[in-house]
């Protein structure tokens, strides 16, 4: 079975639930698409952050539209476009709100969400790879790596014994 970023919510894995937001593995995890009227107040990005003074609308806009579009391929002139910004204009203001620069935000984001994944037995580490939005499964494997500071596999069988033994306690 091939997944893409639009079949993730397959079996039992990741559903949505129709209000813009996702069951993973039991969990509700936001998914919020672009708005063009910028952040409500008081409103929070499914990574906990609410945007603020220090937030522009437009790099609001553009966290959104990665969320919404991490699975597929994404380009800094596409999400600046997306925040209607120009691209060099955007990198410098990303990260300067954001504290990290786009292409690091992408790549946690998708590690974020392969984590997550990584949970669910069903599904193979090359799925969830090409699923979250990586080009390739070494350009994955390295990524997780570097995020997580195991392999994908190593990390799918930590959280499985960790799983396996909190449940076996009790815990």
């Amino acid at each position: 079975m091939h997944l893409n970023s639009k079949q993730i919510q397959a079996p039992s894995a990741w559903r949505e639930n129709g209000q813009g937001s996702a069951i993973l593995g039991g969990k509700e995890e936001s998914f919020l698409t672009p708005s063009t009227s910028g952040p409500a107040a008081g409103e929070i990005l499914d990574d906990g952050i609410q945007p603020n003074g220090v937030e522009s609308a437009r790099i609001w806009k553009a966290r959104n539209f990665i969320h919404a579009h991490f699975g597929e391929e994404l380009s800094l002139g596409q999400v600046a476009q997306a925040a209607n910004m120009s691209r060099n204009y955007f990198s410098e203001k990303f990260k300067e709100a954001v504290g990290v620069t786009f292409v690091r935000y992408v790549a946690q984001t998708r590690f974020e969400k392969a984590a997550a994944l990584l949970a669910q037995p069903n599904l193979r580490v090359s799925e969830i790879a090409f699923a979250v939005g990586f080009q390739s499964l070494s350009q994955f494997n390295r990524t997780f790596k570097r995020l997580a500071g195991k392999a994908p596999r190593e990390y799918r069988a930590a959280v499985r014994h960790h799983n396996g033994n909190s449940n076996s306690h009790g815990s």
